[in-house]
């Protein structure tokens, strides 16, 4: 938690606001920097299912200090950019950071957790990051109050090589010693796997094609990309909705506070829900609540009473996304947890770039208020599919 904490953190702190300033100080305009400030997310889509399969070969703690040194070192480079061209390059090498450490640490935190309390473990954990998401850009602002950008990024820098000490305080944790494969027959089939790997370009296949072959790596990638498809389009332009219907800007800044305050909160707290009524009964009651605040959004002229469907919202989330990583981190095998983690990974980020633009062209077919109502339509029908497609195979009771 404190190791992530600190990197989100200072990671944050050169996305948002200094990225798009340094971007806009260098030349950048347009789609341009719309792209330097998006192509770090980019990196992750294609990369992090990769890095998760080198974290089940090779152990989670040397892809950590990989990880670790990414965001460490590369703030110190921003120095010698000249051009947009090349914080754009900067930025796809820096995205390595977030690509590493967002399967590694997940598959880390659930191999400790040795099914109990799986997705509790994984919402407090998750609250380091979500509270990097918060103080980053704060921070950030205050100290673009009295220095320059490039100065900002070296702060950065230093405040990421603290991350060092924390990790190398881990422990290895090897699959084997770890999480113990929910199948027994597979169990059977896997004893002495891990002293005898196949080559490296084998064991890539096998783990994509177990990771493919696996219906709760498909389910909460899918659900999970749908969730972030309908987050990021609200948060792109539920700003300017607000605008044309006359509302203070500070309410909407008060909406996504709330809506991030729940969600970080909760997560602990629902995390356990799944830990105890199974995940998939967990991440379906999110969705379900997630589908049913969205078209309260339309409620903006009734002050803050246009609060209710951030709360909801933030719970929502709170309820998804643990329990979706310890469904997976249950049904897939051990060997290959870090691969399934990436699989995720990659689906989320798909939902990140994909919202706003599929957002948008919806935004200009049908208008703001239809497409929160396709929004909402779209993520109860993931909601209902669990329990017309899923849940007679079984895939309910999941938690230990």
């Amino acid at each position: 938690m404190l190791a992530d904490f600190v990197a989100r953190s200072a990671y944050q702190m050169g996305k948002t606001p200094l990225l798009p300033i340094f971007a806009a100080a260098l030349g950048a305009s347009g789609a341009f920097l719309g792209l330097i400030v998006s192509v770090s997310t980019v990196t992750g889509l294609f990369l992090k299912p990769l890095f998760g399969i080198l974290s089940d070969r090779w152990g989670r703690r040397i892809w950590l200090l990989i990880g670790t040194a990414f965001f460490a070192f590369m703030p110190f480079l921003y120095r010698f950019v000249q051009t947009p061209e090349q914080l754009l390059a900067l930025r796809l090498a820096h995205g390595l950071a977030t690509a590493i450490y967002g399967p590694v640490t997940l598959a880390y935190i659930a191999e400790l957790s040795r099914q109990q309390k799986t997705a509790e473990n994984i919402g407090w954990f998750q609250m380091a990051r979500s509270g990097g998401y918060i103080v980053g850009p704060a921070l950030a602002g205050w100290l673009l109050l009295s220095l320059d950008a490039v100065a900002v990024f070296t702060l950065i820098g230093i405040m990421s090589c603290a991350v060092f000490l924390p990790i190398l305080h881990l422990p290895e944790t090897r699959p084997s010693e770890g999480r113990v494969d929910s199948d027994p027959t597979r169990r059977k089939r896997k004893v002495g796997s891990f002293s005898a790997r196949p080559p490296m370009i084998q064991h890539i296949k096998n783990a994509l094609r177990d990771g493919g072959q696996s219906p709760a790596v498909w389910l909460t990638g899918g659900l999970e990309a749908v969730t972030f498809v309908a987050l990021y389009t609200l948060k792109a332009f539920l700003p300017l909705y607000a605008l044309e219907s006359g509302v203070s800007v500070v309410l909407v800044g008060l909406f996504f506070s709330l809506n991030e305050a729940a969600h970080v909160l909760g997560k602990p707290f629902c995390g356990r829900l799944g830990d105890r009524w199974g995940y998939l009964p967990a991440i379906s009651l999110g969705m379900v609540v997630l589908a049913a605040a969205l078209p309260l959004i339309r409620v903006l002229d009734q002050g803050l009473l246009f609060l209710l469907p951030a709360a909801l919202m933030g719970l929502a989330q709170a309820l998804i996304f643990p329990a979706a990583i310890a469904l997976v981190s249950d049904r897939i095998s051990p060997e290959h947890l870090g691969a399934g983690m990436g699989l995720i990974g990659m689906m989320q980020n798909f939902g990140k770039v994909a919202g706003p633009v599929m957002g948008g062209l919806a935004i200009m077919a049908l208008g703001y208020e239809a497409t929160l109502v396709c929004l909402s339509v779209m993520l109860a029908i993931g909601a209902a599919s669990i329990w017309g497609f899923f849940a007679p195979r079984k895939l309910i009771n999941t938690s230990p």
